[in-house]
C-alpha cells in the first residue's frame, strides 16, 4: 500500500506515527493504511534501531491508554 504513496506522504505518515498524540485510526482515515501497514512503512524507513525504540514506546505507551496506538 505504501508504494502508492509519494515521498511527502510517507513522511508525513512517518511524522504521524511518531507523535504520541496521533492514533492509528487517524492515519488510517486519511491514508488509508492499516495499523500493520503503518509498521511495515515504519520498518522500511526508519533505522533499526529507531524502529526497535518506535514500537516499545508504542507497546509501553499503548498499555496507559485505552485508545492510543
Amino acid at each position: 500500500m505504501s508504494q502508492d504513496l509519494t515521498e511527502a506522504q510517507i513522511s508525513d505518515v512517518i511524522y504521524m506515527a511518531l507523535s504520541d498524540h496521533i492514533p492509528f485510526s487517524d492515519i488510517k482515515n486519511q491514508y488509508g493504511l492499516a495499523e500493520k501497514d503503518v509498521k511495515t512503512l515504519m520498518r522500511t524507513n526508519l533505522k533499526t534501531g529507531s524502529y526497535k525504540a518506535w514500537r516499545k514506546r508504542v507497546r509501553d505507551f499503548g498499555s496507559r491508554r485505552e485508545h492510543y496506538k
